[in-house]
């Protein structure tokens, strides 16, 4: 599998998990496990459609990897807490988050280059 394929795909399942998780935040969770759902699932699709977006840019590939990356370790820790996983857990998460914020900044200075 190509690598724009394989990120493609990535991404795609990102989404799809993310809409899952939502669902469920709405539908079958408590209270605390829904925020955690509700903020996993809203951060996941944004970056996953962020990573379909960036795939398709020149030099774009490492963002989409920063954007799938950084969701699956973000909204994954808040999801895990939201299944009983240990709240310590949560010291991992701004990890993710550094992965979205360096692949929006990857793309700001592909653009500034004119990439």
């Amino acid at each position: 599998m190509k690598r724009a394929g394989l990120l493609t795909m990535l991404a795609a399942l990102s989404g799809a998990l993310a809409v899952a998780a939502g669902a469920f935040a709405a539908h079958g969770a408590g209270a605390r496990a829904a925020e955690l759902l509700r903020t996993g699932a809203q951060y996941q699709l944004i970056h996953a459609v962020a990573a379909l977006v960036a795939v398709g840019q020149p030099r774009g590939r490492a963002a989409a990897w920063l954007f799938v990356g950084g969701a699956a370790i973000f909204a994954g820790t808040l999801y895990a807490m939201a299944f009983g996983a240990p709240r310590i857990l949560g010291a991992v998460t701004p990890i993710g988050g550094i992965g979205l914020i360096l692949g929006w900044l990857w793309l700001a200075l592909g653009a500034l280059r004119g990439r």
